[in-house]
């Protein structure tokens, strides 16, 4: 009797750390993206926004409204280096990664590189939150604070 009880407790002492370790759901209900269907080169396709008006965003990532990034090109290695650029010309090193943590699910999240600059040694960055991603196209939101709530500018990707 005692061993089956010991046999039992062990098994759900495993059955227990098995659900805690596992890859847990986003709170957006999507399951995390392996970090491969992040690289390639990307387009801009759409800006769009839900609960923001379409001009309460001056300014997205400190570069341009969020406007401007509609047909922008981002280049995004599976080591973590890439680029973007707008069709205005302006191009911007970056250094980006996959938080699966977030406090909203999965986040997509990149420092700027300026020349010189060490990833490691950039504090300031940012994180949008993936809505999806299939590999060929990609849907990801910045949250926008509005008093008491919370808006998104939605970048919608196609791969090239």
């Amino acid at each position: 009797m005692k061993k089956i009880l010991q046999i039992v407790l062990t098994a759900v002492v495993i059955g227990f750390a098995v659900t805690a370790c596992s890859t847990q759901n986003a709170a957006t209900g999507v399951q995390n993206v392996g970090r491969g269907k992040f690289t390639g080169t990307w387009v801009v396709n759409n800006v769009s926004y839900e609960g923001l008006v379409e001009n309460a965003v001056s300014s997205a990532f400190d570069e341009a409204k969020p406007s401007a990034f509609v047909g922008s090109t981002w280049k995004l290695t599976n080591s973590g280096n890439g680029i973007y650029t707008l069709t205005s010309g302006v191009s911007q090193t970056i250094f980006w990664s996959i938080n699966n943590n977030g406090p909203s699910g999965q986040m997509f999240q990149f420092k700027k590189i300026f020349e010189g600059d060490k990833a490691k040694n950039v504090q300031q960055g940012y994180q949008l939150m993936v809505s999806s991603n299939d590999g060929n196209s990609m849907v990801l939101k910045t949250p926008v604070a509005i008093g008491n709530s919370t808006g998104y500018v939605v970048y919608s990707f196609n791969k090239q």
